[in-house]
């Protein structure tokens, strides 16, 4: 009980401070509401979008992206999501490690979301009374109050409804931002991505289309978890009782596992993406808190938009791209030869030793022009 009540005054410390910033964002959006120099017409602006497509999409898993088309169809639509945010104990390697984990729809990261430019997103945040955190949600790829997270704080047992227009191309984060807590929530696994393409597709750099075959969505996450005196991985009862020492382990900024899709292991072995030779893939990167340098072992980038936005013509036969901490980038490959290919973040030391690594598992003719063994090893 001690260290929830500590938990809470912390919090509303903090919380203060982060409220008062929002004041102006929240004045200034009712002072333009009624009247003064920036008028807008809210009744005027609810008519023409009630009068647009609206179209409810089913959320799916990552590395899987919902299904959706690669150019726009007609004009712009409001495209409705639900996020549900669940609170879970997840196993985060083969030790059984324990994180009390927070996510959109029960996932890290959250699902993949997918619009077009000029569309509208509506999305309902659900935060379940079975919860015990206030949570919102801060879209990258979104204009004014703090990306949404000054108008989607919902206590457990509240929901919020968020619309905003997707002005701007290129795959962005989204992440939870509540007062005072902040990196809590994003590195508590509180993070994905959202997939804003271009009304008429992806194109390359002289402007010919480029569709892909394949998406897939690979968020990079950092855990941060305390160890016992024996250098054991602590265990908690409750994300609150885990706090004060998960804090502790973030100032260090040294995370004690850097993984794909919430564990290590999330994207090998049977678990590994798929594809066949000729597949152009999509490879759709997020790292919502730390910089990561992305690199498919025997394979290339030959499309890059390595910070995701598509409004830039990309970068062409990278070998690794640098992805920023808060941002998401994209890669277009398309295979060409059968095997196995390790998709690493290429500091090695967090690939291999921290988890941050997946497989594609490659089906195919193999072409010997492109690679061939003209003396194997012998004795």
């Amino acid at each position: 009980m001690t260290q929830c009540l500590n938990l809470t005054r912390r919090t509303m410390l903090a919380g203060a401070v982060f409220a008062s910033a929002l004041v102006p964002v929240l004045t200034g959006t009712v002072a333009r509401a009624e009247g003064g120099d920036i008028k807008t017409n809210a009744a005027a602006v609810a008519a023409d979008i009630a009068k647009l497509e609206r179209v409810k999409v089913d959320l799916v898993a990552p590395p899987f992206v919902h299904a959706h088309t690669q150019k726009a169809e007609g004009a712009p639509k409001v495209v409705e999501f639900t996020l549900t945010i669940e609170e879970k104990k997840i196993i985060v390697d083969d030790a059984g490690t324990e994180v009390h984990a927070m996510t959109f729809n029960g996932s890290v990261p959250g699902p993949m979301m997918v619009v077009h430019q000029n569309d509208y997103v509506e999305l309902t945040l659900i935060n379940p009374d079975t919860n015990s955190l206030q949570h919102n949600i801060d879209f990258h790829s979104a204009t004014g109050a703090l990306g949404g997270a000054a108008l989607t704080l919902v206590n457990p047992g509240e929901k919020a409804v968020l619309r905003f227009k997707a002005t701007k191309a290129g795959v962005f984060v989204y992440h939870c931002a509540p007062p005072g807590m902040v990196p809590w929530h994003v590195t508590s696994g509180m993070n994905g991505a959202i997939m804003v393409l271009p009304r008429e597709g992806l194109k390359d750099h002289k402007g010919n289309d480029l569709p892909y075959d394949k998406v897939y969505y690979v968020g990079e996450q950092d855990f941060y978890v305390p160890k016992d005196a024996d250098g054991n991985y602590k265990k908690y009862e409750s994300a609150g009782d885990a706090y004060s020492d998960v804090l502790e382990v973030m100032n260090t900024l040294t995370p004690s596992h850097i993984v794909f899709n919430g564990a290590v292991g999330a994207l090998t072995g049977d678990n590994a993406m798929t594809a066949q030779v000729g597949d152009r893939v999509l490879i759709l990167h997020s790292q919502a808190n730390r910089d990561t340098r992305p690199h498919l072992i025997g394979g290339h980038g030959d499309y890059v938009w390595a910070t995701g936005k598509f409004a830039n013509p990309p970068e062409l036969d990278q070998e690794t791209w640098f992805i920023p901490g808060g941002a998401a980038g994209a890669a277009y490959y398309t295979f060409q030869q059968p095997g196995i290919y390790a998709y690493v973040n290429h500091n090695l030391i967090e690939a291999f030793e921290k988890g941050a690594a997946a497989h594609f598992k490659v089906t195919g003719d193999w072409n010997d022009d492109l690679m061939t063994a003209v003396v194997k090893p012998e004795s």
